[in-house]
């Protein structure tokens, strides 16, 4: 259908975009007597500004939602925002401004910004976790845990950042820094709010109700880290200091004990002679997060205490030392040191001239000057009654039941630590528990939900909550006794929001409860986002949905059915993007120049979705050109020299490609689907000027191929569907289902080899014989010549691709 003006996205885009928007094109419904899909991207922070890798997240994703759609799925593609946080709280401390007002003008901009973007989101389900009739019910799921036992306050170290002024919790500290700002981590002791997702910890290495990727499984295993082993109590004249060791097998080779350096009873264990060594080596400790004191490669300190331990099966003396690399929030805070049989052990005892004996035997004697220790499996030896038997991790059970008379138990911790989510800022939940001199803690009153934040707080560079400093909003009634009690002034931290705000959508309008009963069940099918979220988002949402479950509240296990990741978009130099390197891709930028179509298309080819890749502003120019080789396909006069192209090329061509798409759009391969369109278009350019361009077969050819776009490029596959003929839109239509016979050739090309070397091509019929292959083969000049007159070897098929005929000479 000719038409005279050029492919101008700048003109299409915002027609269509109101259009839909009208129509209400992708407002969801739940439909009992249909197929519900339900597609998730993680929502974002309203920072402001979308980014690249905002549309890498969402507007790639949108396409496989899109395609679901049009399979014949009642699909919901919903948006909101994580909208609590620190950014719109320094920005309220630095602009002086409140952050409300900040957060929901930067909500009301990216919408903006996202509908731009051209994707199928519902956005009459939007809302904010800032919002009081979604964080109230934070605070009622906080009660209702409270109630269950799912929540405690206790006094401890915690890591605090000096520059955000609050806690973090260890997923939150990468290197020893904060994530989110990159200052050092300080331990610090306060008295803190906990859930207590531990309760959950063997649950949550049980991945068979969902399916994720290899990696986040991984580091989800690691983060639990279930360690199974026994507890050891060794006598001290503090008292009883229980270890817990993975090798109790090599009880007889502990030589010393050490224990943290905030370990209970350093203070009684340490002599008068060592008190000053101590005191300043807990002081240096302190300073250091736990991340920089166990890493790899770092030279073991520590100091002696004065004091000994009592072993309990031999009832030597062994000193009692306190050193950095052990841990008191893991385990028990204080470790029997095995130094022949463990590393860091090994290197503490050869710095500080300490006893090794060997307690495990492997094949060879173990040499103790080595640079090594040996911690693997063999026999025990020089350990009295333990004598002779095996020794190693598989032999753990037997070893435990041999020593059992001497206190010796079996137990199983965790890396895990319960999560803490007392943060010391406004910009949050507020915490819904008050305190009374008579009644102690208590919840507020369900009926007395949310508490809201109070407006016209002050910032102070103080180190406490700005609540602290509201008296009026402070005071309140105690829901005990109904005298004068003091409200919490700590927030939650903000992953409570976006730990089950996937279950919100459907009800946001709902106002007597957290999500409507009939929807309880309706997780993502397909759940995206960034693999940075793996032990913090996803491990705590996780926790979340096991919580509610035993509640009664839902029926699943796991917030999302099938979880995928997006890589990184980088610069051009390869780095990762930053204003200081000057690297930043600036969407709108694109959109203004390109339109939306290309950079959608763009972003979906320049690499593996899961993958990731450097921008090219060079390489944009391709899915540019392709999309306007597309629009002079649909509405330009064919142009160049004829060819002849017949009706069974074209289908196969067609049906070839629709069969890649189909498949790749399944499996999140996006750049694949877009190399597949892109090839093609180039026949279908070259069938345009060849006479099947007359047939009722190239009509129903770009009929599809129309549809194939629609996901992809929504807003150019909507104005062809529309100018050629149609007053449906494309994105309610159904994907074409390829044909198999369709990619049933009669003829196929094979390539001809002598030696190794190419040296023709030849058509033969489809099925034809070896013989009739082989013969047509030789037939080609070019063969011919070099094998005649010369012994054959043998004669080679790959049916369907290759010939190879190898001769002598």
């Amino acid at each position: 259908m000719p038409r005279s003006e050029k492919y101008n996205p700048h003109s299409i885009e915002p027609r269509w975009r109101k259009t839909w928007e009208e129509s209400d094109l992708y407002t969801f419904k739940y439909d009992e007597n249909r197929q519900n899909h339900y597609a998730l991207t993680m929502f974002p922070y309203p920072s402001g500004n979308l980014h690249i890798g905002h549309w890498y997240a969402f507007a790639v994703p949108d396409a496989r939602a899109r395609f679901m759609r049009m399979k014949g799925h009642n699909v919901l593609f919903p948006m909101g925002f994580d909208a609590f946080g620190l950014p719109a709280e320094n920005a309220a401390i630095k602009r002086g401004i409140d952050p409300a007002k900040w957060t929901y003008s930067n909500i009301e901009y990216m919408t903006g910004q996202f509908k731009r973007m051209g994707t199928m989101i519902d956005w009459s389900k939007q809302f904010a976790t800032c919002d009081p009739e979604y964080y109230k019910w934070n605070q009622w799921f906080f009660i209702q845990f409270y109630k269950r036992g799912l929540v405690y306050k206790k006094n401890g170290f915690v890591n605090w950042c000096p520059s955000c002024n609050t806690v973090l919790a260890n997923e939150q500290v990468v290197n020893g820094k904060c994530e989110r700002c990159g200052t050092e981590v300080v331990q610090k002791q306060l008295e803190q709010w906990f859930y207590k997702i531990t309760d959950y910890a063997d649950e949550l290495l049980d991945f068979g109700s969902t399916d994720m990727p290899e990696r986040v499984r991984l580091m989800q295993h690691n983060w639990i880290g279930k360690s199974v082993g026994a507890e050891i109590d060794f006598a001290t004249d503090a008292g009883t200091v229980t270890v817990f060791s993975t090798r109790p097998d090599t009880l007889m080779g502990a030589t010393f004990l050490v224990l943290a350096p905030e370990h209970a009873f350093v203070k009684a264990l340490t002599t008068p002679e060592q008190q000053q060594a101590v005191q300043q080596y807990i002081q240096t400790a302190a300073k250091m997060s736990e991340i920089d004191r166990q890493a790899e490669g770092r030279e073991k300190t520590g100091v002696w205490t004065g004091s000994y331990a009592t072993h309990p099966v031999t009832g030597e003396k062994l000193p009692i030392w306190i050193a950095d690399y052990v841990l008191v929030t893991y385990g028990t805070g204080s470790i029997m040191a095995v130094p022949a049989h463990d590393t860091r052990d090994f290197e503490f005892a050869r710095k500080f001239d300490l006893s090794i004996k060997e307690v495990i035997r492997g094949e060879t004697e173990m040499a103790f000057d080595a640079t090594e220790p040996y911690s693997g499996e063999g026999v025990i030896v020089n350990s009295g009654l333990l004598n002779g038997m095996q020794g190693g991790k598989e032999h753990i059970a037997a070893v435990i039941e041999k020593l059992a008379e001497f206190g010796v138990r079996a137990k199983t911790t965790y890396r895990l630590r319960d999560w803490l989510i007392s943060r010391q800022r406004y910009w949050g939940t507020p915490i819904p528990m008050v305190y009374c001199e008579k009644c102690g803690i208590q919840p507020v009153p369900e009926s007395e939900l949310p508490v809201r934040l109070p407006d016209n707080v002050q910032f102070q560079p103080t180190g406490q909550s700005p609540l602290t400093l509201m008296e009026d909003w402070r005071t309140t009634t105690c829901p005990c006794c109904g005298g004068v009690a003091t409200r919490e002034t700590d927030t939650m931290d903000t992953f409570v929001d976006s730990s089950w705000y996937m279950y919100r959508y459907l009800s946001h309008d709902v106002h007597d409860a957290p999500f409507k009963p009939e929807f309880a069940n309706f997780t993502p099918d397909v759940y995206t986002g960034g693999i940075e979220h793996a032990i913090l988002h996803l491990l705590y949402s996780r926790f979340w949905t096991k919580a509610m479950r035993d509640m009664g509240l839902t029926n699943v296990s796991e917030p999302f059915k099938v979880l995928r990741n997006q890589g990184i978009i980088l610069g051009e130099d390869n780095e990762k993007m930053s204003k200081s390197r000057g690297n930043v891709i600036d969407p709108d930028d694109l959109v203004a120049e390109y339109g939306a179509d290309t950079v959608r298309a763009f972003l979906m080819f320049l690499a593996p979705w899961e993958a990731g890749g450097p921008w090219s502003s060079q390489g944009i120019q391709g899915p540019h050109k392709w999309l306007n080789r597309i629009w002079s396909l649909y509405f330009d006069a064919a142009d160049g020299p004829e060819e002849n192209i017949s009706e069974s090329d074209l289908r196969y061509a067609l049906h070839a490609a629709l069969k890649r798409v189909t498949d790749d759009l399944e499996r999140f391969s996006f750049n694949t689907c877009i190399a597949a369109m892109m090839e093609l278009t180039n026949t279908l350019v070259k069938a345009k000027r060849s006479p099947v361009s007359q047939t009722a077969v190239w009509t129903e050819t770009l009929n599809i191929f129309n549809r194939m776009l629609a996901p992809f490029v929504p807003y150019i596959a909507e104005e062809i569907w529309s100018e050629t003929g149609h007053t449906d839109s494309v994105h309610v239509q159904s994907w074409p289902a390829y044909d198999p016979q369709a990619l049933v050739k009669d003829e196929i090309e094979v390539v001809v080899q002598v030696n190794g070397k190419l040296r023709g091509k030849t058509t033969i019929k489809s099925g034809a014989s070896q013989e009739e292959v082989f013969a047509a083969a030789k037939s080609i000049e070019n063969v011919a010549k070099f094998i005649e007159g010369k012994p054959l070897v043998k004669e080679i098929y790959v049916p369907g691709r290759l010939v190879n005929i190898v001769v002598k000479g």
